[in-house]
């Protein structure tokens, strides 16, 4: 039957097309799951205005978390056991096709920490002084979650009951246990407190945000750096303003300069604002979060010496500061003093860029969506970049051909990543066993890291020590 109107005639109506599914890569954590979403290659008819991810556990239980684009998406999973990841695009048209459950990762209850490499200021956590060339557990617990460390005095990490632990070098009241005389080399607790979140630690201050979205900091106070609008040096933790909406913080290399992402998307920066570091257009110090622009897309955060990175919500990859080397991925050597986009490409997952007290000697690291991994920077002495040569980069350039890296940590002329099956891989300069292949041997393309598979998150220093979580469930 056809229906007669005054432009002609019609004789069926149409169902306007939605969308085809989104691609998914997971990677698993703890209590976690990081599930990268790639948008579907045909968007159907109208606009995608919502991904939802939906994880499933062997027992069947199901949870799912929604996005407002594509990107990395976290999940909050039950632990044990394998999950699987399915997800789909909705339009004004509604819901777009279900990918089903074709990816999936292990989801650890806690983790046990691992360091390697020196031992200065007690960085290595270990309660003494030794050197270690292979991974060496910290302690006998199974329950951290999380791990940061600065450029050479301090480290620290989260255990899966949001505590907070800090060691290494107490100056300025770095350790945030109202002393500055007494350095640690093994865990403390900072207060009592069941509520930390994440934490960027910085030389001689950290800064660490809480579940309850507030950010906190302490230590050395100059230039601004703790962001309380002074320079007091806080040998515990003071919060700073009021706001509830903070999620992430990191530390620059000198911890002048902190960088804080909040949950909606605004992205802000503080202290020494030389050579553009703060992201602001100018080189002005600010003792206080000022935002940087006016976007409210920002996703993920990165920092390194004087330089900064972040990824937004499309996959864009943006970054700012001092260039040297080409560290800011522009093809060039020119500092930046406010965001700029790395190339065009809109697949950027994961981003780290190295501590160095060289600014000559400075090189990032980052992910895409599809699993491969890019390099740029400082490439001459050690073979950093992981490219099997010794040649500098000033734009990204692929590491290999392999598609299955999952997240990276950067410091001076070195690497370190892990893959999708959990394994850890290393290269660039092995001063002191850092890289934990019991060598001091330099590599410049990656090397494994022993056997296991189950490695969640790294990090590194400058100085030459280095720390790991293992999931266990």
């Amino acid at each position: 039957m056809s229906r007669r109107y005054s432009g002609g005639s019609i004789s069926a109506f149409q169902q306007l097309k939605a969308p085809d599914a989104p691609s998914l890569s997971a990677t698993g954590g703890i209590a976690t799951a990081e599930v990268t979403v790639t948008a579907p290659d045909d968007a159907g008819e109208g606009t995608i205005s919502s991904y939802v991810v939906t994880a499933q556990k062997s027992d069947g239980s199901i949870t799912t978390a929604t996005a407002s684009s594509a990107g990395v998406v976290s999940i909050a999973i039950s632990p044990g056991g394998t999950t699987s990841f399915a997800g789909q695009a909705f339009s004004e048209y509604g819901p777009g096709q279900f990918s089903g459950y074709n990816t999936s990762a292990n989801v650890y209850s806690g983790g046990e920490l691992y360091s390697q490499g020196i031992a200065t200021y007690g960085l290595s956590a270990q309660n003494n002084a030794t050197v270690n060339s292979s991974p060496t557990q910290v302690g006998a617990l199974s329950t951290w979650m999380s791990v940061s460390l600065a450029y050479s005095n301090n480290g620290a990490a989260v255990k899966t009951d949001n505590t907070l632990w800090i060691w290494g070098g107490s100056d300025y009241g770095a350790l945030a246990n109202n002393t500055t005389t007494q350095d640690k080399s093994s865990p403390i607790q900072v207060g009592a407190l069941t509520n930390w979140s994440n934490i960027g630690v910085g030389k001689n201050s950290s800064t660490a945000v809480k579940t309850d979205g507030t950010i906190w900091s302490w230590g050395e106070g100059s230039q601004g750096r703790l962001g309380l609008n002074n320079e007091i040096n806080r040998s515990s933790p003071v919060q700073i303003g009021t706001d509830t909406d903070w999620s992430t913080a990191k530390s620059m290399h000198s911890g002048q300069s902190r960088l804080a992402l909040k949950t909606t998307g605004e992205l802000y920066a503080w202290g020494n604002g030389g050579l553009g570091t703060l992201g602001q257009n100018n080189t002005i110090t600010y003792s206080s979060p000022v935002q940087i622009g006016t976007d409210t897309d920002w996703s993920t955060i990165a920092t390194g010496t004087y330089v900064s990175f972040a990824i937004k919500t499309n996959g864009t990859l943006w970054s700012w500061g001092r260039n040297d080397a080409g560290v800011l991925g522009h093809n060039d050597l020119i500092n930046k003093s406010s965001p700029t986009q790395v190339g065009a490409d809109t697949d950027w997952s994961a981003v780290a860029s190295s501590y160095s007290n060289s600014s000559t000697r400075q090189l990032t690291i980052a992910v895409k969506t599809d699993g491969t991994l890019w390099s740029w920077g400082y490439n001459l002495a050690f073979g950093g970049l992981g490219q099997g040569d010794k040649i500098s980069r000033s734009s990204p350039v692929q590491v290999g051909a392999l598609t299955n890296w999952s997240n990276t940590a950067a410091s001076r002329e070195r690497g370190m990543a892990i893959k999708t099956d959990g394994t850890l891989w290393v290269w660039g300069y092995n001063v002191s066993g850092v890289l934990g292949l019991n060598n001091t041997t330099n590599y410049s393309s990656p090397v494994q890291q022993g056997s296991e598979t189950n490695w969640v998150q790294v990090a590194m220093s400058h100085n030459g020590s280095a720390f790991g979580i293992e999931g266990v469930t």
